[in-house]
């Protein structure tokens, strides 16, 4: 069976020049009368300078993240176009319609990741997000080791602290790929990016020192106001 990311390449006009730097077209009909508009990408230059993290290593993953912005963008006006010419059961549409989650979860777990960074001092321990962690884990601590131990295992992916939308239960989850393993309906809280791109250059196999690097960089603040 043809992957999903061959047959985008092999795909028509919604597929493969969506993909080859062909010029995104404008998201004014996106399916609100001509009222959205494209999702753009947040500057984070005020990240450049954090201890822990290269300005090379930096400027390289917000240019990646910038691709996902963008990518999002081409699908979203990809699928619209197919929507508008009545061609929604071409195989084309359905795959880009698959590819969405990957290319929208991109971004906004990079948004989530790099807006819980540039930190400079630990967590509140009187503070409503320390005192729920210490409620679900037994300590901050408890929960600070499994949260690292689910960031040291083999695999690229993400490492996503989340609440319970349901009961207010704190969970870490490992986070394979984008658009798989999410709990349905759950707030994130802490998000750490463990693909390759995030620490390598840096650090190359010592994933573990990059963790510390992390920790070290968390605006708890950003993470506790997400705590409903």
């Amino acid at each position: 069976m043809t992957k999903r990311r061959q047959f985008l390449k092999m795909a028509g006009a919604g597929g493969a020049a969506m993909f080859a730097g062909t010029p995104a077209p404008s998201l004014s009909g996106q399916g609100t009368g001509g009222k959205a508009a494209a999702y753009a990408a947040k500057d984070y230059a005020k990240l450049i300078g954090m201890p822990g993290f290269s300005e090379t290593l930096l400027k390289n993953h917000f240019t990646l993240y910038q691709g996902y912005v963008t990518n999002t963008n081409k699908v979203l006006d990809a699928l619209a176009q197919y929507l508008k010419d009545g061609k929604t059961a071409a195989p084309e549409f359905a795959e880009l319609r698959r590819r969405l989650g990957w290319e929208f979860n991109g971004t906004r777990l990079h948004e989530l990741y790099f807006d819980n960074l540039g930190g400079k001092s630990a967590i509140d321990k009187e503070g409503k997000l320390a005192k729920k962690l210490a409620e679900d884990f037994g300590s901050y601590e408890a929960w600070e080791k499994d949260f690292k131990a689910a960031g040291a295992m083999r695999g690229i992916g993400w490492v996503a602290f989340y609440q319970d939308s349901a009961n207010g239960r704190l969970i870490n989850f490992w986070i394979n790929e984008h658009d798989a393993g999410h709990p349905a309906g759950c707030r994130p809280i802490l998000i750490m990016d463990v693909f390759e791109h995030a620490y390598m250059l840096d650090y190359g196999l010592k994933k573990a020192d990059y963790i510390e690097a992390f920790f070290k960089a968390i605006d708890w603040q950003a993470a506790e106001t997400r705590l409903k």
